[in-house]
């Protein structure tokens, strides 16, 4: 990696930076599953399933995330909004109890972020290059804060602030272009590290100048085909060794 080529790096959160990815993920099997066995309307009741995460969940924001799962098992619930109580069985009433169930695993277990993204936020902090987190969750500045990592980022990308701006979610573009914009980088001169195949295709639809997957279970070969650039398993694989200093 020659860092010194890019003026600016956006970063996804969950499963990049910190391990949230897979609270969320329990969080996500938790709500979807006590609905299935419940349920006694239209569609595949069966249970959810990983497969299922990776599909039709992962990198979205939340709203979007039931709609898409709901509409691959043809059961059609309710629209809702956003102010809907998490009992309800609406689209956003689900959306509602899955943000309740991962503020539950948060506020239990903490976060920490990866060694190895701590080892590359370190090492863009020394090069002087502007840092943005862009992540579908609205739970974002949360869970940095509870990383310890809120100060080394000069913008977050919240799905509340997507909602604020109008923003579409990945696998839109938008979200990475507004951070890149707050940064002052243009798209080319941005690289975005994502983990989700949802929010690699946002990287490749925007045009950015490096799009960087991050394989913590979607796989390499999946990343690559929704146009990551280089795909790792872990951020340290991207700090430059003692002999180079990232130009």
């Amino acid at each position: 990696m020659r860092w010194r080529r890019y003026d600016a790096v956006l970063f996804d959160l969950d499963g990049v930076v910190t391990p949230t990815a897979e609270a969320h993920m329990r969080a996500w099997s938790d709500m979807f599953n006590a609905f299935l066995s419940s349920y006694t309307g239209d569609g595949d009741s069966s249970p959810y399933t990983e497969v299922d995460y990776f599909a039709q969940v992962d990198g979205k924001p939340r709203y979007d995330g039931v709609r898409d799962f709901l509409s691959s098992r043809g059961i059609v619930l309710p629209e809702g909004t956003p102010a809907d109580p998490a009992s309800a069985d609406t689209v956003c009433g689900l959306g509602n109890r899955k943000n309740d169930a991962f503020n539950i695993v948060l506020e239990r277990d903490g976060v920490t972020a990866y060694p190895g993204s701590v080892l590359l936020l370190d090492h863009l902090e020394r090069l002087g290059i502007p840092l943005a987190v862009v992540s579908s969750s609205a739970n974002a500045p949360a869970v940095l804060e509870a990383a310890g990592l809120a100060d080394r980022f000069r913008t977050v990308v919240s799905g509340t602030v997507a909602h604020e701006l109008g923003l579409p979610g990945k696998p839109e573009p938008d979200t990475f272009l507004h951070a890149a914009q707050v940064l002052g980088a243009p798209a080319d001169r941005a690289v975005v590290l994502e983990d989700a195949v949802s929010g690699v295709r946002a990287g490749a639809a925007g045009g950015f100048g490096l799009v960087i997957g991050v394989d913590r279970g979607a796989g390499h070969a999946t990343l690559a085909e929704a146009g990551a650039d280089v795909v790792v398993s872990d951020l340290a694989e991207l700090v430059p060794g003692e002999t180079e200093d990232g130009r």
